[in-house]
């Protein structure tokens, strides 16, 4: 797969583990909505870390690695930046 079908592949399961979150919230079933909640969390950063990148994440469940590794912690400073300027 190039780096595009691998963001895609990443960004889909993530869409399927928010509608599986948003379906144990709705049976009130709260620890599977955090833990899936994270799930939806970590997919989006590895398909950022492929967008910015363009490699194989490292295979770990740790949000702030894979923030950092993907440089996701810059953009948000960025955005924050812009965001306090406007």
């Amino acid at each position: 797969m190039d780096t595009k079908e691998k963001k895609e592949y990443w960004l889909d399961i993530a869409r399927y583990d928010l509608a599986s979150a948003k379906a144990m919230l709705e049976s009130r079933r709260f620890l599977y909505v955090g833990f899936l909640c994270h799930q939806v969390a970590e997919k989006c950063l590895k398909a950022y870390f492929w967008h910015t990148r363009k490699k194989e994440p490292p295979y770990s469940h740790n949000l702030l690695l894979l923030s950092e590794g993907s440089k996701f912690d810059e953009l948000a400073k960025e955005s924050i930046f812009r965001f306090s300027t406007n």
